[in-house]
């Protein structure tokens, strides 16, 4: 069956850094753009990058562009979140998210990860 199982998460002060992974497992990971959403407290869930399969495409939402990075290896099926200048509105639990489709994009996820929390506070 389909894993995603985020690790990388923790606190730090503002401006600091830190790297997320999820490693996936049960499909065929390269066929699918894959997705890192967050959820603050209180708050739904936020977009906040994407990778196409290949993972020459990535976007970003406007509040992390510059300062995240998202990458993927596909021969370790294991994607990425670089964050840098974090900052205390990135306090979430970040969750990464395959697509519905196959082989092309929908921005449906069917599938998150349990979550990493990343607390960003002084």
């Amino acid at each position: 069956q389909v894993q995603l199982v985020e690790s990388g998460g923790g606190s730090v002060q503002p401006g600091g850094s830190l790297r997320l992974s999820c490693a996936a497992s049960g499909f065929i990971f390269s066929r699918y753009w894959m997705y890192w959403v967050r959820q603050a407290p209180g708050k739904g869930l936020e977009w906040v990058s994407a990778i196409s399969r290949g993972g020459a495409i990535s976007q970003y939402s406007d509040s992390v562009k510059g300062r995240f990075t998202i990458s993927r290896d596909n021969l370790k099926n294991t994607l990425y979140l670089q964050m840098n200048s974090l900052n205390s509105e990135d306090t979430a639990v970040y969750y990464c998210a395959k697509d519905l489709r196959s082989d092309d994009r929908s921005n449906a996820y069917d599938y998150l990860g349990q979550g990493t929390q990343v607390t960003v506070s002084s």
